[in-house]
């Protein structure tokens, strides 16, 4: 039986899959709370969600401040109850200046990992004491294997996506669903940074309705489009000395 949700609160919700979530689960009767670092674009998304009839709360909040996320978190559900939490904010970044600086994989892990637990360990109290919920978290195809271009991102990606498998099957008997979130090549300000072939892209319009459905649906994997998940899925299944010369000869990543 599908789920229905009625208050969500999603990070990273400025821009990219997350403004177009917000916007897919915009209605009337749905409660909204958005948080992102970009106030002026948080605002935008905001409007659009309340002409669609949603009651909407815009915070501006680094997800990476593990006290002030706590606390946003903790007032929301405390205003009204949540039924969904989707840890979104993410970042990216490779190699297509050199070889990936310390700090830029610090920064990547901080946001993509610490982020994820940051915005999912302040609501597990009061959904496992209600015994309902539902938690999405941003990983991506990328997580399925280390490309050479990206190696923090694919990394930060890889361990949010076994974390969450493993989360999943910990908190199913307390009530609360878990779901994976694996998207390919989605056409969002990230993906419009990269100056090569992208295959099988996505408009993020569509990725958002299948991001959707999937929460719905509570499944435990939602890796999308299929194509690139097969292809990712498969060669995450090599061996190494047949996968490696080939993906040293593939684009890096900016």
């Amino acid at each position: 039986m599908a789920k229905s949700f009625h208050s969500i609160l999603i990070t990273g919700a400025s821009s990219g899959i997350g403004a177009a979530l917000a916007e897919e689960f915009a209605a009337g009767g749905v409660r909204l709370v958005l948080g992102g670092r970009s106030t002026e674009r948080l605002a935008a998304v905001a409007q659009t969600c309340r002409t669609r009839g949603a009651e909407v709360e815009a915070t501006a909040v680094d997800v990476v401040d593990r006290v002030a996320v706590a606390e946003w978190i903790a007032a929301a559900d405390r205003r009204q109850a949540l039924d969904l939490v989707v840890a979104n904010a993410g970042v990216s970044g490779g190699t297509l200046a050199g070889t990936e600086s310390e700090d830029q994989a610090r920064r990547i892990f901080a946001i993509n990992v610490d982020g994820v637990l940051n915005t999912v360990f302040p609501i597990l109290p009061a959904m496992q004491a209600r015994r309902r919920g539902q938690i999405g978290i941003m990983s991506s195809l990328a997580g399925y294997r280390g490309f050479p271009g990206a190696p923090a991102y694919g990394a930060s990606k890889a361990a949010v996506k076994v974390w969450g498998e493993a989360l999943r099957g910990d908190l199913r008997p307390h009530g609360i669903g878990v779901s994976v979130i694996m998207p390919g090549f989605i056409r969002t300000p990230m993906t419009d940074a990269n100056d090569f072939p992208m295959p099988f892209l996505m408009p993020v319009g569509r990725a958002a309705r299948i991001v959707r459905r999937g929460l719905e649906a509570d499944r435990a994997r939602i890796a999308f489009p299929w194509q690139t998940a097969f292809l990712a899925w498969f060669v995450g299944m090599l061996s190494p000395a047949l996968v490696d010369p080939l993906l040293a000869r593939l684009p890096k990543k900016g």
